[in-house]
């Protein structure tokens, strides 16, 4: 691509997340949106203020021949991986939405088109870029916390009738696909990012109050031990009352212990490593707002600014296909480890 040339981009799926996509693009000097598409009339008749052609379906943006270097996608999760395959099949670089499907062999689908059509494939785990988690990994990384002992990732939030709501795609198994795809991959993306694989996975899951509400649990503790060494465990919730209570995560080493927390994972809540002073961290951008909900911080700005670096060689993927793949496989053996006596039928 010449230096010159913008990045040419078209959104598919504009609820809140799509729009937020549209918009990041928008405000890029390098980029430039093409086209929207959303199946549905409600959402298509609000986005008019974007200046760019609206479309009904995807099969119909394809026809008009309008160009577009890179397709984001950012419908209900059932729906990523078959999308991303139309847009292989186009000849487009894909930017997907959490999660990149809702099964391994969706994922491994997309990745094997993306060799053949020789396009890039960028999951979205837009948590990476936020200081606490830039800052925690360069600490991981340099070694200064020695052995990992343990790992603790917490997951607390609020998801009722006001986001559960009759004739939503939030809810279902289909299209959904459970609370560790939609509302809590990001903090596995992270966890996976900073040390590695898991085995060794022992799933406990519950359905407190959202039998009316979900097709899923809302519930679960998870154990499991590092491919890399050391012993982990995830407590998930959706259960919590009113408002979210707390993303964070706690690392036990041999040098020290640190502690990332807050309602996404925003600050550093604890840092004590031998010889290390923690440095000052510049401020997370606020959770996304979904009304009465805050979810993952609002980092989008930094995802297009990766497609448009790589795309004109001037970095390499911030999220690549084969971790939005590890993902996907980490949360489809830990439903798969659900303890057959526990009562709940996954």
């Amino acid at each position: 691509m010449e230096p010159e040339q913008k990045v040419r981009f078209a959104v598919i799926g504009c609820g809140h997340i799509g729009k937020r996509h549209a918009e990041m693009i928008q405000r890029h000097p390098e980029a430039e949106l093409t086209a929207l598409v959303d199946t549905s009339h409600e959402v298509t008749s609000k986005l008019a203020p974007f200046g760019v052609p609206v479309f009904g379906n995807a099969e119909d943006f394809y026809a008009s021949g309008i160009p577009a270097d890179v397709i984001n996608i950012a419908t209900p999760n059932g729906h990523h991986a078959a999308q991303a395959l139309q847009a292989l099949e186009a000849r487009k670089h894909v930017v997907i939405e959490k999660p990149m499907a809702l099964r391994r062999v969706d994922a491994e689908k997309v990745i094997y088109k993306a060799l053949n059509a020789h396009r890039h494939v960028f999951a979205v785990m837009q948590n990476r870029y936020s200081p606490p988690s830039v800052w925690i990994k360069g600490l991981v990384d340099s070694g200064r916390l020695g052995r990992i002992f343990m790992v603790q990732l917490n997951c607390y939030w609020n998801r009722d009738e006001r986001y559960y709501k009759e004739g939503s795609w939030h809810g279902t198994r289909e299209l959904d696909g459970g609370t560790l795809f939609t509302q809590f991959s990001h903090f596995i993306d992270v966890m996976y990012w900073l040390f590695g694989d898991i085995e060794h996975i022992r799933t406990r899951l519950a359905d407190h109050n959202h039998a009316a509400l979900t097709e899923f649990e809302d519930s679960g503790v998870v154990t499991f031990d590092f491919v890399n060494g050391g012993m982990g465990c995830l407590n998930f919730s959706t259960s919590v009352w009113d408002r979210n209570l707390e993303s964070s995560m706690t690392v036990v080493a041999e040098h020290g212990s640190v502690k990332i927390g807050g309602q996404y994972m925003e600050k550093v809540e604890y840092c004590h490593v031998k010889d290390y002073t923690l440095p000052e961290l510049a401020p997370t951008n606020p959770g996304n707002d979904y009304g009465a909900y805050k979810g993952s911080a609002q980092n989008h700005h930094y995802v297009i600014d990766n497609v448009v670096d790589v795309l004109k060689g001037r970095a390499t993927i911030t999220t690549n296909a084969l971790e939005g793949l590890k993902v996907v496989d980490i949360i489809e053996r830990v439903y798969a480890a659900t303890d057959s006596n526990n009562g709940f039928k996954q």
